[in-house]
C-alpha cells in the first residue's frame, strides 16, 4: 500500500521583480500553513510511520515544504529538493511519483498548479475544481509499487479557507 500527499505551495508574492521560481511567500502563506498543519498534524501522527518529502526548488514551494518539515519533525535525510518538481504538468508529476523507490511508503510532494489539481483529480476518487495555495490532499493506493499506481482513494483534503 502506498500513500501520496500532494501539497500546493503557499500563496506567493508578485510584487518582487524576480524570476518565477524565485517568488517568495506572502505572510498569508504562513497563516494558511499553520491552519492546514493544525488538522494535518493529527492525521499525520495517527496514520503515518515515516514519510519522504520532495519539494520543487521554487522558493514558494521549498519554503512551504520547510514549514511542514519543521512542524512535523521531518529529518533532513527524509527531505529532498528536486528541480524536476518545478513543473505545471500532471503527466510530469505522475512520472516523478511513479519513479519513487518502492521503499518509500508515504511520499509528500510540494509542487505547483495546474499539475497538482490535475494529478489529484486523475489519481484520487474525489474531484476538485482547484487545489488552492497550501491545499493538501492525501491519496492512498492499494498497489505496493509506485510504478503501478493507477487510482486511489482520497483520504483527506485540507484547504485553508475551510479551516479559518
Amino acid at each position: 500500500m502506498k500513500r501520496l500527499i500532494l501539497v500546493r505551495h503557499g500563496k506567493s508574492s508578485w510584487k518582487h521583480n524576480v524570476p518565477d521560481h524565485e517568488r517568495p511567500l506572502k505572510k498569508r502563506a504562513k497563516r494558511d500553513a499553520k491552519a492546514v498543519l493544525g488538522v494535518f498534524k493529527a492525521f499525520y501522527l495517527q496514520n503515518i510511520d515515516t514519510a519522504t518529502f520532495w519539494s520543487s526548488h521554487a522558493v514558494r514551494a521549498h519554503e512551504t515544504a520547510k514549514i511542514f518539515k519543521k512542524k512535523l519533525g521531518i529529518q533532513d535525510k527524509d527531505f529532498q529538493v528536486k528541480e524536476s518538481l518545478y513543473t505545471f504538468s500532471s503527466a510530469e508529476l505522475k512520472s516523478i511519483v511513479r519513479s519513487a523507490p518502492d521503499s518509500i511508503k508515504t511520499l509528500v510532494i510540494f509542487s505547483h498548479n495546474p499539475g497538482i489539481t490535475s494529478l489529484v483529480n486523475h489519481l484520487g476518487d474525489q474531484k476538485f475544481d482547484n487545489i488552492p495555495t497550501t491545499g493538501l490532499c492525501v491519496i492512498e493506493f492499494e498497489e505496493d509499487y509506485w510504478d503501478s499506481i493507477t487510482s486511489g482513494k482520497t483520504l483527506l483534503s485540507l484547504f485553508p479557507k475551510n479551516l479559518r
